[in-house]
């Protein structure tokens, strides 16, 4: 029994590799711009090519196409076998998903000197994760959660439904603005970092970790403003973190 055991495994342990897909593009400055994709990891690495694969199955297969080509409605195909169409541009790399509704969970290695652009307005949106990037970002999205470690900026991120999560390192560079309407926003720095905060809140509430040394701003101007306002350890980089519906977090890293 166990060798018969050990011949199915043996035997189903290809078929999975067959499945696996990736899609390269030689590329390692510029900038990587994503457009309605639902769900997408982006990793930075030190490598040469900006490398797609998907984290779920291949795309469906429908027999009934068998022989014909997949084609949105912007007339783009997808050339990746991921469910993507990716359009090298020059400066820019273009990456699009074919189907609206719930398409592929992709990854993407991203070399270090490549921008990252993610705009989403569909609400299909999930998740969009960034994981160790050492250039900008740029994010707006309507509903997708945004969840950033140890990525180095400068970052803006806007999201209307969305919540937003930050773990930021010491070598982070201004500025870092992470704005939410109906979603929180929750953030982490090293407490030896030096930076100038604005935090704010229309109705929701500001919670700080007691342990980051706060200088408070309390000029006249301010108590008339929703914006909490302080600096660390003196002032530097700008941290804005705002949402107007929701609850905003400063936690120590």
């Amino acid at each position: 029994m166990k060798k018969l055991i050990m011949i199915v495994a043996v035997a189903l342990f290809p078929a999975a590799n067959i499945n696996a897909q990736e899609y390269k593009v030689a590329k390692s400055t510029g900038t990587l711009k994503i457009i309605e994709v639902n769900e997408v990891r982006v990793e930075g690495y030190d490598g040469k090519e900006i490398i797609f694969t998907s984290r779920s199955h291949d795309r469906d297969r429908d027999e009934r196409a068998s022989g014909l080509r997949a084609v949105s409605s912007l007339g783009l195909e997808d050339n990746t076998g991921l469910g993507l169409s990716v359009q090298d541009k020059g400066d820019v790399v273009e990456v699009r998903q074919l189907k609206k509704m719930d398409g592929p969970d992709i990854t993407i290695k991203v070399p270090k000197g490549v921008l990252v652009s993610y705009e989403h307005t569909s609400p299909y949106g999930s998740d969009f994760e960034l994981v160790n990037l050492e250039n900008e970002i740029e994010v707006s999205t309507v509903h997708n959660e945004v969840r950033l470690e140890n990525v180095t900026g400068p970052v803006r991120i806007k999201t209307v439904h969305g919540d937003i999560e930050a773990t930021f390192n010491q070598n982070v560079k201004s500025p870092l603005m992470l704005r939410s309407v109906h979603g929180h926003v929750d953030v982490s720095i090293p407490p030896a970092i030096k930076a100038t905060l604005s935090l704010g809140t229309s109705w929701g509430e500001i919670f700080i970790d007691p342990e980051l040394k706060i200088a408070v701003d309390n000029t006249e101007v301010k108590k008339y403003n929703d914006n909490f306002s302080g600096k660390i350890n003196g002032g530097g980089i700008e941290i804005e973190v705002s949402s107007t519906h929701n609850n905003v977090y400063l936690r120590k890293k």
